[in-house]
């Protein structure tokens, strides 16, 4: 299928070939029928990816500030290739999409397959949508109406913030779609709105609407126009829906308002706030959320927990199905914000349109539609549903190798997964051990397809399956969130593939216990031992272990005799309480899905098993601050302190090792000191190595049975008790 998406880096937009998405829980997948550009939003979106460095830092202050955190830990070299893979993402665009529902996810019910839906989905013949980012469209209403839902939703929840009472007077500054949207819902909240735009085009649409309005442009006096308006009095309340870089909007409005008058701002502005502006009137100003309560929020957004209508009766679902009914009853219409129309392989002209600026434009509606349908306003037939099961969920990205071509010896690779992690460290060293990079997977199509084509697969999917039944593939990375990869190690063992799978292996016991029993049945059916050769390897992407550090700090251990003291300091830095690392289900928490990387590093020093630990927590409401505990078989000891409330100016990762009168320091894997070592001071590396590489390398060996595995696969399956 077919997908628009953006680079951050140059601002290019593409119409680009993608794998249709698949359903997931909690979600539909639509069949679009229409999408809408938002003109504000993607505009800013293109002039920031067409910017340079400086302007971009210059745009993003606050990420300059992350940047130079980095750079005092991590080094120059490594931040300014993080960075660089940050901009190589796609970006896809848009947000405002009408469809039909093409298949319904587990978990979803009030959805059928055929019901027409409006969403927050992007410009893409397929897209995959929360099912509290939906919402029914009435028979009554056309896509090309539902397809400004979401416009409409942003702003009607400005309305709700501003909490109009039937009579007041209230002042829209910025008549775009948002803006003129929310005089005509104003006008039915009974208000009297006064319209303030530059555009005259748009000044005359908002008066068609009901509003009074402002021409600036032609020299009028917002101020003076709003007292008299307003009998004198100021205005009630004034919502900002315009987009510019100046604070003056903020100031106008609080000059207009009356005493404790409200102003909300929907749009975006400078806000250098004028102390005294407020204070003398006691004014309140508040900033507008999208599209109302639960956005951002992942319970709500992702795992489909709606709020209780008693404690919170307008969602952003439930926004949508206002805005749809306002639609359906004739008091809110959109066609005369409709300028431009054009089919959806034409996307790329809709962006220089609203680039270049060569035309007058506002609502630029794309249409799907194969071919036009005269007399059906809803431009969807049973004939076009079934074009959703053309749509493939396998992409071929280059040529693929002739039989003759492959070697027996090459490990062929299918990767499942496409985050951060997998393009910024994984895939960069995968690249460099010369495997056959053959299928990458990822649930979406976009990413994957993008570092397929970056790092050279052959093909991208959104059906993991596929590498799990391809005969080729014999060796599977993976890279997904922590509570797949206990199901995804199963089926790639079952498949006969070796694994590498990034931490944790798994999230419970149960999860355990289902690996060790398919990962024995192999080895019964082989009729041979673990890590010999004919029994697929089981790896997890402890790395830590192979960094040239550790490697030294591993020499210089070993003909100690005597027990090792051991200290692990993380300062691993505060994540959100939403974030999904932190939810037990998705992520299993930050121990888990972290903090197991140190205790198999501990371990891997100390040479020995684990025989006993303890974990003790700091008694807050996120329980990611803890120091663990380890005793080892040798009679070594271990102290882990994983801490999420330090400071970003120390390191990230310091190990201390005191033995036999000598100690070992560690320091963010750049620097490596030591005391009492005969003929050793100090290892110092210009960059950070944390190990991804060796530790790719190694699994790729391993796998192809060039060597031992880097990690035994005992070492995986008991990390967890």
């Amino acid at each position: 299928m077919k997908q628009v998406i953006q680079s951050l880096k140059t601002g290019q937009v593409e119409v680009a070939e993608v794998p249709r998405p698949q359903v997931k829980r909690g979600h539909l997948l639509v069949r679009t029928t229409r999408s809408l550009i938002s003109a504000g939003t993607e505009r800013m979106l293109v002039d920031f990816g067409k910017a340079g460095w400086t302007e971009k830092a210059r745009q993003q202050p606050d990420k300059v500030r992350m940047v130079l955190d980095k750079i005092k830990t991590d080094g120059l070299i490594p931040t300014i290739e993080a960075v660089r893979n940050k901009l190589d993402q796609p970006l896809p665009m848009g947000y405002c999409n009408v469809g039909v529902v093409a298949e319904v996810g587990p978990g979803v019910t009030g959805f059928e397959v055929g019901d027409r839906v409006a969403s927050n989905g992007g410009h893409a013949e397929v897209v995959r949508v929360p099912v509290n980012l939906s919402a029914k469209v009435p028979a009554s209403v056309s896509d090309d109406e539902a397809v400004f839902t979401v416009i409409g939703a942003i702003a009607l929840q400005g309305i709700r913030l501003v909490q109009p009472a039937l009579g007041e007077a209230i002042a829209v500054t910025g008549l775009g779609l948002v803006g003129l949207m929310t005089v005509q819902l104003l006008r039915a909240h009974g208000c009297h709105v006064l319209g303030i735009d530059f555009d005259r085009s748009r000044l005359e649409l908002a008066r068609q609407f009901g509003a009074e309005v402002v021409d600036i442009a032609g020299g009028e006096d917002p101020v003076g126009a709003a007292y008299a308006f307003s009998r004198g009095r100021g205005m009630d309340a004034a919502i900002v829906t315009a987009s510019t870089k100046t604070s003056q909007p903020i100031h106008q409005a609080a000059v207009m308002c009356r005493k404790r008058g409200r102003i909300v701002l929907v749009g975006v502005t400078g806000l250098e706030l004028k102390r005294s502006d407020f204070y003398e009137k006691e004014l309140s100003f508040q900033v507008s959320c999208s599209y109302g309560p639960g956005r951002y929020d992942y319970n709500y957004e992702e795992k489909g927990c709606d709020y209780p209508i008693g404690f919170v009766r307008w969602t952003e679902q439930r926004n949508f199905e206002a805005v749809l009914d306002m639609m359906a009853a004739g008091k809110l219409d959109v066609n005369p914000l409709i300028t431009h129309r054009l089919r959806f392989e034409e996307a790329e002209k809709a962006y220089e349109l609203i680039t270049q600026n060569k035309e007058p434009y506002l609502g630029i509606i794309l249409d799907y539609r194969k071919e036009e349908l005269p007399g059906d306003k809803r431009g969807q037939t049973q004939t076009d549903l079934q074009i959703t099961q053309k749509y493939e969920s396998t992409v071929t990205l280059k040529q693929k190798h002739q039989i003759s071509d492959i070697s027996h010896e090459q490990p062929v690779i299918g990767l499942i997964g496409a985050g951060n992690f997998t393009g910024q460290i994984l895939l960069p060293a995968l690249a460099k051990i010369g495997a056959r990079l053959k299928t990458i997977a990822s649930s979406g199509g976009k990413t994957g397809t993008h570092l397929g084509k970056k790092f050279g697969f052959e093909e991208s999917t959104t059906e993991a399956e596929r590498i799990f039944s391809d005969q080729e593939i014999n060796t599977v990375f993976i890279t997904t969130r922590h509570n797949s990869h206990a199901r995804l190690v199963i089926e790639a063992i079952k498949g006969g593939k070796h694994v590498f799978v990034e931490k944790p292996l798994c999230l419970n016991e149960q999860e355990l216990k289902e690996i060790v029993k398919t990962y024995s049945s192999q080895i019964t059916n082989n009729n041979s031992q673990i890590d010999n050769t004919g029994i697929p390897l089981l790896m997890v992407g402890f790395n830590r272990r192979f960094a040239p550090h550790i490697v030294k700090i591993k020499e210089l251990l070993e003909p100690v005799r005597e027990p090792k003291s051991m200290i692990m300091t993380v300062n691993a830095g505060y994540i959100p309480l939403e974030h999904w690392t932190q939810d037990p289900e998705a992520g299993g928490g930050r121990i888990i899905g972290e903090a197991c990387h140190f205790i198999d590093l501990l371990r891997f020093l100390a040479g020995s098993e684990i025989v006993s630990s303890k974990i003790v927590r700091l008694q807050s409401g996120v329980k990611d601050t803890a120091s663990i505990q380890l005793a080892f078989g040798d009679g070594s000891i271990g102290t882990i302190h994983y801490f999420a409330n330090g400071n970003k100016g120390f390191p990230k990762e310091r190990l201390e090792v005191f033995c036999g009168g000598k100690i070992l320091q560690m320091d963010n894997f750049k620097m490596l000191r030591g005391w009492g070592w005969k003929g050793f001071k100090k290892m110092k590396l210009w960059r950070q190595d944390k190990g991804h590489g060796a530790g790719e390398r190694t699994s790729a060996s391993a796998a192809n049975n060039a060597m031992p595995p880097g990690i035994p696969s005992r070492h995986a399956s008991k990390l967890l008790n």
